[in-house]
């Protein structure tokens, strides 16, 4: 019965690593170079996968300074607002109703396009005929350079995997160093010994032999 019962739940453990598996939330990026195109990022998970639901976008942009909250793009309606016209393409779920990637593309990017953005998913769950609504919102501010900046992270990182390297070969050289000492040593206490055995007599060494023949 409990080898039955292990089997059970290996089979669910298995199902849910691989309903987890099917979608992860990343968080967008927040810093765009001008006149490159930038993807802004919007991922939610629908917790139980098994669940029949559909699901809208919204995309919302506030000006800096802070005024209010426009609505830019929609997944139904295409696009919206003439700062944006022509400019976002969707790139999230394909051929589902149920969008779990709400991502849009920003073309052509410029530094009008700096401020605060919002992606607001509103999910349908069909439970036993009965439609629960969910929603969600991501927030994030939206920084446009002229050029690409590396993060303090990356740059800790690298400086790391130098200093790495080089310890390491330090170490390799220290160690070279050490054995190389080792075996001059035992060379050179060879050579004595050999130089003191070739120094003795004939009569001493037919001793040393007699003494170990007997």
């Amino acid at each position: 019965m409990w080898v039955l019962g292990l089997r059970l739940a290996v089979l669910l453990l298995m199902k849910g690593q691989e309903s987890w598996g099917a979608c992860v939330e990343v968080e967008s990026d927040t810093e765009a170079v001008a006149t490159e195109d930038f993807k802004l990022g919007c991922i939610c998970c629908k917790r139980r996968a098994e669940v029949p639901a559909t699901a809208s976008v919204d995309w919302y942009y506030m000006k800096v300074p802070n005024t209010s909250f426009v609505q830019i793009y929609s997944f139904r309606d295409i696009t919206m607002g003439p700062q944006f016209d022509k400019r976002l393409t969707w790139d999230g779920s394909e051929n589902s109703t149920d969008l779990q990637d709400g991502s849009i593309i920003l073309h052509n990017v410029t530094t009008n396009d700096t401020g605060h953005y919002r992606c607001e998913i509103t999910r349908n769950l069909t439970i036993h005929k009965y439609c629960i609504p969910t929603y969600s919102q991501k927030n994030f501010t939206l920084t446009v350079v002229e050029k690409p900046t590396r993060p303090d992270a990356s740059i800790v990182s690298e400086v790391m995997m130098y200093v790495s390297i080089i310890g390491l070969q330090l170490w390799l050289l220290v160690e070279m160093i050490y054995c190389y000492g080792k075996i001059s040593a035992a060379g050179v206490a060879q050579r004595e010994s050999m130089a003191e055995y070739s120094a003795t007599s004939p009569t001493e060494k037919n001793s040393e032999d007699l003494l170990v023949d007997e």
